[in-house]
């Protein structure tokens, strides 16, 4: 139905490895789930530890907040120059040699004694940490049309944990082991998984010829954006629910580790234990896309992102209002991720690789700009001002939102969602 973001008809079948009969197990779901939380996590390590880092190495505060900025920068790099070679390339040799590469550029975080090596080794993580998408793009072409908003929902929710767990790992790990410990772990980590995916995963053929050229790769991806209404709404959606998501994450250790707070790494890690619904929103939504109900998630889950700001603003004197706020804004910006990453996969399954990692160049965008924003502003006027922010961007998206659903000519049957 043209127009309808609810209906994204395939325009191709995507490619089960070989041709062979793999079947796509739960397991094997939960080991991409696994592996995508793993991945991530490494780009948000540091929140909690940006302090400790910039005492360690004499870093300046401006320096220190670089940190966060320059690993988001070298994600959406990976994003845009590595994620589309999965549409040409073997996926599972891509991965590993991926997870490889990201395990020298871990060792090299947590062996820095100089401000430029670490934030080199920052910048190499996050262009690597990329894998998470090409896992995600994998995922999604294995799973049988009428289950991949299950497998995109089950693997994204194990992305959530794995930032959740990021943050409480690395500040109980800095406070026992101090902050090179955390890296050292990953490292070993990702070394183990680089293993285990090469013996479990399927090969998995080019879906484009072997002859398009790197260069052609590349254009292809911006012609999908010129060529999909769908794709650049759904993109832009995707880059204020991350700058909004990002404004707080990437800005709440600060009035945390302040008086009258002055909570732990430990204790301020831990808050991302209670983000945990986002895991579970992921899992509902795709459920809910699989059912035609994509239009009715986004729309709740915008109205509850703008609603998670009223109990932000008093994180001060409530840490019970912090925790009601997390939850809100953690369910609902996953919830808008996965039916954002099965609506546009739907798009062109040949071409999944380019189609996510087109879209979360968008993330990395929006996640870069609210770390930025939020820092700055928490800086100049403190947490009032970084919550009004967080909700004017939300305001935008549901607004967004909102016109785009009432421009969008109606099917001729009933509405999905």
């Amino acid at each position: 139905m043209p127009g309808n973001d609810d209906v994204a008809t395939p325009r191709a079948t995507a490619r089960s490895g070989e041709g062979s009969a793999f079947v796509l197990s739960r397991g094997i779901v939960i080991l991409f789930a696994v592996a995508c939380g793993t991945a991530v996590a490494n780009v948000y390590f540091a929140q909690p530890l940006l302090v400790t880092m910039g005492h360690d190495l004499g870093m300046s505060p401006a320096l220190v907040g670089s940190v966060v900025t320059l690993t988001h920068v070298g994600y959406g790099l990976g994003l845009f120059f590595l994620v589309p070679l999965g549409d040409v390339a073997d996926r599972r040799r891509l991965v590993v040699a991926q997870l490889l590469l990201l395990v020298l550029a871990l060792a090299a975080v947590a062996t820095a004694h100089t401000a430029a090596i670490l934030l080199a080794g920052m910048a190499g993580m996050g262009l690597l940490a990329v894998v998470t998408q090409t896992l995600m793009a994998f995922a999604a072409s294995l799973a049988p049309p009428d289950r991949r908003g299950r497998v995109v929902g089950l693997v994204t929710s194990g992305v959530v944990v794995g930032i959740l767990l990021a943050r409480t790992a690395s500040g109980l790990m800095a406070d026992l082991a101090g902050w090179r410990s955390v890296y050292l772990a990953s490292a070993a980590l990702t070394a183990l998984l680089a293993l285990v995916l090469h013996r479990v995963l399927p090969r998995h053929e080019a879906v484009e010829p072997a002859s398009l050229r790197y260069g052609q790769l590349l254009r292809s991806t911006v012609t999908l954006f010129a060529g999909e209404r769908l794709l650049r709404l759904r993109a832009l959606l995707g880059l204020l629910i991350f700058a909004a998501f990002s404004t707080l994450w990437s800005s709440i250790a600060l009035p945390l580790s302040e008086p009258p707070l002055s909570l732990s790494h430990t204790a301020i890690g831990a808050l991302g234990l209670v983000g945990a619904a986002g895991a579970l929103a992921a899992t509902m939504a795709g459920r809910l896309n699989d059912r035609g109900l994509s239009q009715r998630t986004t729309g709740i889950a915008l109205a509850l992102l703008v609603a998670s700001w009223l109990p932000l603003a008093f994180t001060r004197s409530s840490l019970w209002a912090l925790v009601v706020g997390v939850i809100l804004l953690d369910l609902a910006v996953q919830a808008v991720h996965v039916t954002n990453q099965t609506l546009i996969h739907a798009l062109h399954p040949d071409a999944g690789s380019r189609l996510i990692g087109g879209y979360m160049v968008f993330y990395s965008i929006g996640s870069a700009g609210g770390a930025i924003a939020a820092t700055s502003l928490y800086t100049a006027s403190g947490w009032g001002a970084v919550c009004a922010l967080g909700a004017s961007i939300s305001c935008l998206a549901f607004t967004l939102w909102a016109l785009a659903r009432r421009s969008t000519p109606g099917p001729t049957g009933p509405r999905p969602g």
